[in-house]
Parts: C-alpha cells; sequence; structure tokens
C-alpha cells in the first residue's frame, strides 16, 4: 500500500524549512504569509493570531497560522523582539504566469535579534549590535557589527576583558562555534547565541571575506594584525551575513580596533550599581545617568553618547578637545540654539543611508535624506570659523555633498508616495516619457469625454456613449434607431437588443494607452528611483564621515546644554594620582528632589598618599551610597568629556572602575549572599591596578 504523502504545497514548506531549521518559516501564499506545524503553534503563542489547520491530503491536517502580507512589518517585529528568527520565504515568480505548476519560492531574508534594519525592530537611541566571539585557551577575540549604521569593530583579550566589553557593547546577539553556546551563557551571561560551523572561523578565509567587504588588497592600513582571533570572529560575522540572505551591504566600509589600554574597564556590575543605563528601580519611574545627560538632539548623537558612557576614554589630550567643544556652546548659548535646530533636523541620517546601501530605502526616507544634506552647510557655518582648534578640525573633514543634494531635489516628487505604485514618486519633468503616460492615465475621462462629443458632432448621433467593461474594453454604444448612421470605418463588436456596439482603430489605440500606462509608469518610476539609489549608494562613505562628525558635535552641544541647564563645571583630568571634588552632587539624584529642596553637596578626596581609603559610616538613609555613586559618577561623566556636577573637579584619570554594591545571592549556581560577594570582591582585588577607583558598599 502506497503511504500517503504531504501536498505539493506542505511538501515545497517543509523542504524549505529544513534550510533553516532554527528559524519561524513566514511563507508566502498569496496575499498571506503562512507558518504550519511547531512553527504555526509559536506564532500564535507569540503574535495572538488565530490557530487554524490545512488539509494535507490523506495525512492529518497540519496547524496553520497566518496574516496578511502587508501586515508583515506589524507582526515581524514582534516575533524578533520575542528572541526568534524569522526566514521570510517569498514567491519567486508571478502565480499568473505559474500556470498550474505550484509556484516557486525561496528565503528571501532571514532577520534576526542582531540583523536588522526597519525602525519597527530597532531602538531609536541604541546600537543593535551582533557580536561574533572567537576562543583559544584563555583568550578571546570579539567582533561588533551593526548592520542599521555599519559600524565595525574588534577587539582581543583576556575572557574578563571580552566580558567587560559585553557589557559595554551589549549585542542583541552573539555567534560562536558549534559547542561553545552553553559555555557562553554560563560565562558572559544570557545572550542570544547562534552557532556556526568550525570553518567560518578559519583565519585565513576571515582575512579574504574582510577584504571583500571593505573592497580593499590588504588590512595592513586597519592596524589589526595583533587580532588574529577578532580578526576570525569579523569573519564569522560575514559568513552568518551570507547565510540569512544579507550579503553585499554596501554601508559596512571599514573595520576598527578596539584598544584594551585606551578606554576605561567597567564589568557589568559597575553600570548596574551605577545605574548608567538602566535605573535598579526599573519601571517608567527609574531614571538612569543616560536618561539625566541625553540632551542629543539627533539618535545618532545618542548612540554614540551610549558608546562613550560605556567605554569612557584615558586619552587627556582628546579630553580635552572634547572639553573645549563644550565650554564654547557654554559661552555662546545662541550658536547651541542654531546647531541643535539644524541637527534635529538631520534626523536619523545613519541608519537612512545604511538602508540607501542595502536598497531598501524608502521614497519618504530619500525626502529626510535630502532634508539631512540640506543642514551640512549650515552646521559647518555655525561650528567652523570661532577659532576652536578641535571644532574647527572636525568641520573641515566634513564631505560635500551638494551634489548629490540637488539631485535628490529634481528626481524626488516634493511629497512623494510611501512605496512606487502608491502615487507619484518621480518628480514632473524628469522624464518627458513619464508625464506623458501620466497625462494619459489621469486625463482618460476627460480625453474620452471630448472624443464622445467629437463624434456626436460628426455623426448625429446624439445618443451615442463610450464605455467600459472587463470583457470588451472600451466600446462605443449606438441604439438601434440610429444604427444607420454608424461609420463605415467602425466595426462591430456586440449585438444587444436595443443597441449595437462598436470600436474604432483610434478608440483601440488609447485603450492600449490607458491600460498599459499604469504599468509603465511603475516600471519608469521604478527605473528612475533606482538610478538615484545607485547615485546615492557612491555617496555613501562620504555621508557617513559626515554622520560621525555630526554625532560628535550633536553629543558635546547636549554636554553644554546639560552643563547650563544644570550648573555644571569644566573638570581638569590629569595624571597625578589624586582625585579631589568640591560641592559634587549626584546628577540624577539632584534632578528628583522635591520642589524646593535642594541636593547637600559633598566634597571628597583621595590619593595615594595621604588618604588612599574612605570608610564611610552613619545610620540608614545618611546618603553614604549617594556619596559613593556620586563620585565614580562624576568620575565617568568627565572622562566622556562632559563637564560634572561640581563646583570644582580636580581628577587623576582612572583605568578602571570596580563597584561591590547590595546584597544578593545566586541560588541556582548555590552560591549565598556572602559567597557572592565574596566573589565579586576577589575579581575586584585581582584585577584592580593603581589607578582604580573601587567602591564597595555594605561587604560581608
Amino acid at each position: 500500500m502506497k503511504a500517503a504523502e504531504d501536498t505539493p504545497l506542505l511538501k515545497q514548506f517543509f523542504a524549505v524549512k529544513a534550510q533553516f531549521p532554527d528559524t519561524v518559516l513566514l511563507y508566502r501564499v498569496g496575499d498571506f504569509y503562512e507558518t504550519y506545524g511547531d512553527d504555526a503553534l509559536l506564532a500564535t503563542k507569540v503574535l495572538g493570531i488565530v490557530l487554524t489547520k490545512r488539509s494535507n491530503g490523506d495525512k492529518e491536517a497540519v496547524p496553520m497560522a497566518g496574516f496578511p502580507h502587508h501586515a508583515l512589518d506589524v507582526y515581524l517585529p514582534k516575533l524578533v523582539r520575542a528572541g526568534y528568527k524569522a526566514a521570510i520565504c517569498d514567491q519567486l515568480e508571478d502565480p499568473a504566469l505559474a500556470g498550474k505548476k505550484l509556484v516557486k519560492r525561496g528565503v528571501t531574508e532571514v532577520v534576526t535579534p542582531g540583523i536588522a534594519f526597519s525602525d519597527d525592530m530597532l531602538i531609536q537611541k541604541e546600537n543593535n549590535f551582533l557580536a561574533g566571539l572567537t576562543f583559544e585557551k584563555d583568550r578571546c577575540g570579539a567582533a561588533f557589527l551593526d548592520v542599521s549604521t555599519g559600524s565595525f569593530q574588534i577587539a582581543q583579550g583576556s575572557l574578563d576583558y571580552i566580558g567587560t566589553l559585553l557589557s559595554s557593547f551589549n549585542p542583541k546577539e552573539i555567534v560562536v562555534q558549534h559547542g561553545y553556546e552553553k559555555g557562553v551563557k554560563e560565562r558572559f551571561g544570557n545572550y542570544y547565541v547562534s552557532t556556526l560551523d568550525e570553518w567560518a572561523f578559519v583565519y585565513e578565509a576571515s582575512v579574504e571575506n574582510i577584504k571583500k567587504q571593505l573592497c580593499v588588497d590588504s588590512l595592513k592600513g586597519y592596524a589589526i594584525d595583533n587580532f588574529p582571533l577578532g580578526i576570525c570572529s569579523a569573519g564569522a560575522l560575514l559568513v552568518y551575513l551570507k547565510q540569512t540572505q544579507h550579503t553585499g551591504l554596501k554601508n559596512i566600509t571599514s573595520l576598527s580596533r578596539i584598544d584594551e589600554g585606551k578606554f576605561v574597564w567597567m564589568d557589568k556590575f559597575t553600570f548596574r550599581n551605577l545605574e548608567v543605563f538602566h535605573a535598579l528601580s526599573g519601571g517608567e519611574e527609574g531614571v538612569a545617568l543616560v536618561d539625566v545627560v541625553d540632551r542629543c538632539s539627533s539618535p545618532m548623537g545618542a548612540r554614540l553618547l551610549r558608546q562613550w558612557l560605556a567605554m569612557p576614554v584615558m586619552d587627556i589630550r582628546e579630553l580635552n578637545d572634547r572639553y573645549d567643544i563644550v565650554q564654547h556652546f557654554v559661552e555662546n548659548d545662541g550658536d547651541l540654539a542654531e546647531l541643535q535646530k539644524s541637527i534635529n533636523a538631520v534626523g536619523d541620517l545613519e541608519r537612512i543611508i545604511s538602508r540607501a546601501a542595502n536598497g531598501k530605502i524608502a521614497p519618504r526616507e530619500v525626502m529626510q535624506l535630502g532634508r539631512s544634506l540640506a543642514q551640512m552647510e549650515p552646521i559647518k557655518e555655525i561650528c567652523g570659523g570661532k577659532g576652536i582648534a578641535p571644532l574647527d578640525s572636525l568641520c573641515a573633514k566634513m564631505k560635500n555633498c551638494g551634489e548629490l543634494l540637488g539631485e535628490i531635489r529634481r528626481v524626488m516628487s516634493a511629497d512623494p508616495a510611501a512605496a512606487i505604485g502608491k502615487g507619484d514618486i518621480i518628480a514632473e519633468g524628469v522624464s518627458p516619457e513619464l508625464d506623458e503616460l501620466r497625462s494619459i492615465s489621469r486625463g482618460s475621462k476627460e480625453y474620452l469625454l471630448q472624443m464622445q462629443q467629437r463624434e456626436i458632432e460628426r455623426t448625429g448621433i446624439t445618443s451615442l456613449k463610450i464605455s467600459y467593461n472587463n470583457v470588451f474594453g472600451y466600446y462605443i454604444e449606438v441604439r438601434n434607431t440610429a444604427r444607420d448612421k454608424v461609420p463605415e470605418e467602425w466595426v462591430r463588436k456586440q449585438t444587444l437588443v436595443n443597441a449595437e456596439r462598436y470600436i474604432t482603430s483610434e478608440l483601440k489605440e488609447y485603450e492600449e494607452k490607458i491600460l498599459g500606462a499604469e504599468e509603465k509608469i511603475y516600471a519608469l518610476e521604478s527605473r528612475l528611483y533606482a538610478d538615484l539609489v545607485g547615485n546615492i549608494q557612491q555617496k555613501i562613505v562620504d555621508i557617513q564621515t559626515n554622520c560621525r562628525i555630526i554625532s560628535r558635535i550633536d553629543v558635546l552641544s547636549g554636554f553644554a546644554q546639560l552643563a547650563v541647564c544644570n550648573h555644571y563645571c569644566r573638570p581638569e583630568v590629569n595624571e597625578s594620582l589624586e582625585l579631589e571634588i568640591i560641592e559634587g552632587r549626584h546628577p540624577v539624584i539632584e534632578t528628583l528632589m522635591p520642589a524646593g529642596e535642594e541636593y547637600v553637596p559633598n566634597d571628597i578626596f583621595l590619593d595615594n598618599k595621604k588618604q588612599q581609603i574612605i570608610i564611610l559610616t552613619g545610620p540608614n538613609m545618611a546618603g553614604k551610597s549617594a556619596l559613593l555613586r556620586q563620585t565614580a559618577l562624576i568620575v565617568l561623566l568627565a572622562q566622556t568629556g562632559c563637564f560634572v556636577p561640581a563646583k570644582s573637579a580636580r581628577i587623576g584619570y582612572f583605568d578602571k572602575i570596580f563597584t561591590r554594591v547590595g546584597a544578593t545571592d545566586n541560588i541556582s549556581r548555590g552560591e549565598s549572599t556572602f559567597m557572592v560577594e565574596m566573589l565579586e570582591t576577589s575579581m575586584i582585588m585581582h584585577n584592580l591596578s593603581d589607578r582604580s577607583l573601587v567602591l564597595l558598599d555594605e561587604i560581608g
């Protein structure tokens, strides 16, 4: 007896699913994306859609759940945010041309937590990093890639150091070699982990993949020779992009290295205890440091601010350059207001240009790109020529994009439709052929009325009318009483009880124009739009350069506004081993004080000779923890280039900040509160240096 088989459609579905087993396969069927089997059960649970069944021939019906194809932007982000990969399986041919055969289908894109371009799947003020890790004994190489901005960085060092970087970058997904996923979660935390085979991490192949991506013959110019494990990780990420159908990403144009000795070392406990990015209280009422200091005018600046807070610098010259720019805008509030207005108009140029690089840019985003480019010269004029060397240096590096701006203004309609085929995209005058087709499409009713009136006058048939139906197209209808007046050149098409229907060569020719106009308009607009996007892609590197410069200016101008509003002072960072803060305040707590009350400022002095250790005692709620945290936060802000909440601050730069705060346990590992405290303290003791700031709150 012959075994029952799946229907052809389900057989095709399961064949594609076998190629992408760790994804939810969204399978296009007509106007819907459908899921079957276990995917349907999962989709019903995560997306809240109805579970039904699809008949499967002689077999038992298969669970099915689906949603309209136009709702993909609604449901896809929900899947990804819930921690699932989604493979989008589209129809690769027109069903009308497939006849009775099964429509050809294939996966066109795999969207994962670490690979996303749509604003619906991205947090505007945060990077969406995909990380790669390569291990060799007690060493590890890391690569961090944000496909939505093109940021691509590598690092290498001890496991503790890489753990610190993971805390700083907070990747949405980590890619490792098969077999390492459990160890990564145990060592670094509960990240979303994907795996690749060992061959994806081979050094020689990684070098070739990176050179191909960056369009270079050698990697010597990137100074990454001493980061072989980092190179392996970067190469693996490029393999992962290929496997998820993201080849040829033109916005990934450079690769930079992260040097361990240039940034302040802080682990995940320090970020948590200092509430740098998230308040411990949680919920909507919790206020973190970033919420207070973020005065950026663009999402680009907000993302860079988070990077600076996650990785404060130790380069005194770099810090003084930042302070000089902040001080200039503190002292010139008119320039500050004008600058922030212009940067606000730039918007999220970084992510828009990334979508342009990958051919995913929408017409209205092209117009925003134009508005962004229009602000380049005003920003340059506001910032340049003011005698502030670091600001002049930034302005000198800005690229001229005026030619591209002119092209966008020339080609694009002033108020384009959301997508091609939904209305005008291309401006009038760009293509005479397009203008004529639009005239035909939109003037058809008027033209046919004119033709009808002309034929009435020519033939004397007052009852003559021109109409349309799906069977015959356009026709001239004449009542039988006027049939003898019909011109000989008219061709009879249909006989009715009381009338005859005719066509003419003019009417048939115009019918073809009308019916073909929309299709031709779509094809012409698509070609002209693709040409414009191609021109935009030629300027990607220049625009990315401007994005980096504007992001930097945005953060520093935001620091200036913060300093003016909250009365911050310019710190002095030097190479001494001293910390002196006069009338320091907690940057977050002071903003939460009840009306009429002020935060009581504190002085603090530490050095390596007279006062290397301070022991704070006092009753509960006396402010001990606030003083500990405010000291670390003032240091952290100073080493990002921000002015600080104090009357004055003199800081010998720190290379590491450690905190041990609060009472916690880890029951799942059999570790008591006391044991956790001892382990964390031991970690601090083994990693501190002569330039470390250590804050211990309630130990033992």
